[in-house]
């Protein structure tokens, strides 16, 4: 609706030019003037005419009648005024003019997009005013033949050369036609006004009420009418010179951030379909929209784009497009951007969501859907957050058209390189049921995030879990716990993995875990002169890197929570033995496996003392330290647990013991 406001105004300024530098002292001559406009607009093929040309030198009100102009371009645009009457007219200077309105009345526009199925457009504006009116005497003739970025180019350039104090348009009325499917369709417009226009910028843009009346087709081919509304659109600060500095010629070379408009707010936005599709969203809003001309690069994508809307791009050019898309995800900034209050109705049933989140910078996004509330197939479903992190939409959309070909797959470092499109992940308060008619499973978080790349591989990352969920009973791993009575299992999490380059060590910290009313544990795992060169998709040099890596030391504790019960009644009842009996044939058992250890290790013997302890009486805690005696290789230590478990234990100092 902007671009229709500005091409009006234009069309005022070349058709209705009789009034820009007027002599008021002669009607002949306003007459010739006005002719003498629409005779320039003429010579670039396009067709310009009018009717009564009237001149009040007293009242300085100029008034022309019946105003057609079409464009040459095919297919043809055109645009025709009932009349333009500006009064208070006032020529300052010879290079300017201005008036205290303009008033333009019966505004009929209509045009064609060309394409496979032709859309067509046309509009009705009963009257449009400009209050307080200043700009130059004449405007420059937009050059026939002149491309679509040309174009946009010198209307842009023209509107940023006058001023005026208001600009409106009580209602709008228009339709479109763009072949079976998309149906025909109507809209309205009311309410428009530009406020304080001056120098490109704009100050308010306000847009009191959108209505539509559309019927696309749907598949099988029955059309489904859709009506909508939308309400209190306003625009803050918008700036022309930020689009003129997008379009124009040495936009590659622009890396400066131009704020194309400030605050953005929108009040309800609803649409009803004949098949019982209901939406609403109760308001949106955006703080700010800004582009880098530079990473935007419109004049490079307009030139690649299909001469023709039906042509197919061959798969270069495909790749190329692609690429240029993902340039304006990088070339464009949102600011703090919501979605609020979103209800949909629908034959399967309702689904709400009290928010949708974007903020987008550089190509990245922060994306976020908060307060879902619906139905999916085992029944209902609530979520309070979702959230991706820093997701790379340019960096997606460039991945994609690397790959783009049929049948082209990615290398390994390639595919890699697909852990940097995201920064991490969040959930939040998710209610879900497991199956059909069971207890729900319950998310309170899952947070995961990475980070710290060398080359494509992450060296940092941190999983934070809180759940709980019921036990499926038909699941046998799961009998000892159910003959407890646990049918419910709830997990508290906090794991993390980091690599510190300037101490060339690499960290299992922190690690808890606790299974409610079982066990709860945490650990320090780390490994010492880990070099720069193992993290690599490279799996030969990642070996020979390996070769380096030093056992720094692991401690453990283990919180018995319930874990050590369920595991005596479990033996007792597949041996169909008193739990007394089965628990000290439980220590009996671990003493015996211990003795096979501790034969030639006395810090075993130790650890294996602390063990029974810790299964004789129940709910103690279990502390299990081990320190490197000297340098031990990590890779020669794996193959040792493998094949000599003794031997493995031989290299560490062991402590242990239990407490209650």
């Amino acid at each position: 609706m902007k671009r229709v406001v500005i091409t009006v105004l234009v069309a005022v300024a070349l058709g209705a030019a009789g009034f820009i530098g007027v002599p008021w002292y002669a009607q002949a001559r306003a007459e010739r003037e006005v002719e003498a406009n629409f005779a320039q607009i003429r010579q670039n093929g396009a067709t310009a005419s009018h009717g009564k040309v009237a001149f009040d030198l007293w009242s300085r009100k100029l008034t022309i009648a019946d105003v057609k102009l079409e464009s040459a371009s095919q297919p043809p645009a055109s645009v025709t005024f009932g009349s333009i009457v500006a009064t208070g007219l006032n020529q300052p200077d010879s290079e300017h003019v201005t008036a205290s309105s303009i008033e333009i009345n019966d505004v009929t526009m209509a045009g064609s997009l060309a394409g496979a199925a032709p859309m067509r457009l046309s509009y009705k504006l009963p009257q449009l005013v400009v209050k307080d009116y200043a700009g130059p005497a004449r405007f420059a003739a937009i050059p026939s033949g002149a491309s679509m970025l040309d174009t946009y180019r010198a209307l842009a350039q023209q509107f940023v050369t006058i001023s005026a104090a208001s600009i409106s348009v009580p209602r709008t009325t228009g339709t479109m036609d763009g072949g079976p499917s998309a149906g025909p369709a109507e809209f309205a417009y009311s309410g428009l006004t530009f406020e304080t226009i001056k120098a490109g910028r704009i100050a308010s843009y306000k847009l009191d009420e959108v209505t539509f009346t559309m019927t696309p087709q749907q598949p099988g081919g029955k059309a489904d009418k859709m009506q909508g509304r939308m309400a209190g659109i306003v625009h803050q600060d918008m700036d022309a010179n930020a689009i003129l500095a997008v379009l124009s010629p040495d936009a590659a070379k622009d890396d400066r951030t131009y704020r194309i408009n400030g605050k953005f707010t929108m009040g309800a936005y609803e649409i009803t379909t004949d098949s019982g599709l209901k939406m609403r969203m109760e308001s949106a809003s955006a703080d700010e929209f800004s582009v880098r001309p530079s990473r935007l690069q419109l004049p490079a994508l307009f030139a690649i784009l299909p001469a023709s809307p039906a042509a197919q791009p061959t798969p270069e050019q495909a790749r190329e497009l692609m690429d240029r898309v993902a340039g304006i995800y990088e070339g464009m900034a949102v600011k703090n951007a919501e979605l609020r209050g979103l209800a949909i109705e629908t034959p399967q049933g309702p689904a709400k969501l009290a928010a949708f989140r974007l903020d987008l910078r550089d190509g990245k996004g922060d994306i976020a859907v908060e307060g879902f509330d619906g139905r999916g197939p085992n029944g209902p479903i609530k979520l309070g957050r979702f959230a991706l992190k820093s997701f790379d939409l340019a960096g997606l959309m460039h991945f994609a058209a690397k790959y783009s070909a049929a049948g082209a797959k990615p290398a390994p470092a390639d595919a890699a390189e697909m852990l940097k499109l995201l920064a991490g992940v969040e959930l939040k308060a998710l209610t879900t049921p497991y199956k059909s008619g069971d207890k729900p499973v319950q998310i309170d978080t899952i947070s995961l995030d990475w980070g710290q790349y060398v080359g494509p591989i992450p060296t940092q990352a941190r999983l934070v879990a809180k759940m709980a969920g019921p036990l499926d009973p038909s699941n046998p791993a799961f009998l000892p716990l159910l003959v407890a009575g646990i049918d419910t299992a709830a997990l508290d999490a906090d794991l993390g993995l980091g690599w510190t380059e300037s101490a060339g060590t690499f960290a299992l910290s922190p690690f808890k875990l606790e299974v409610s009313n079982l066990v709860g544990a945490s650990a320090n795992v780390s490994l010492a002169r880990v070099p720069r060169d193992v993290f690599t998709v490279d799996l030969q040099q990642a070996t020979t890197a390996a070769a380096q890596i030093e056992a720094a030391g692991i401690e453990l504790t283990l919180r018995d929570l319930g874990a050590v019960d369920v595991f005596v009644a479990n033996y007792a009842r597949t041996h169909a033995i008193p739990r007394d009996a089965a628990r000290k044939a439980l220590v009996d058992s671990i003493k015996a496996i211990g003795a096979q250890f501790a034969a030639d290790n006395a810090d075993v013997a130790a650890a294996v003392e602390a063990l029974s302890r810790f299964v004789e009486k129940p709910r103690q805690t279990f502390s299990l330290k081990l320190s490197p005696r000297a340098k031990v290789p990590a890779m020669q230590l794996a193959q040792l647990i493998a094949i000599d478990p003794p031997s493995a234990l031989a290299q560490f100092k062991i402590e242990a013991q239990t407490a209650p």
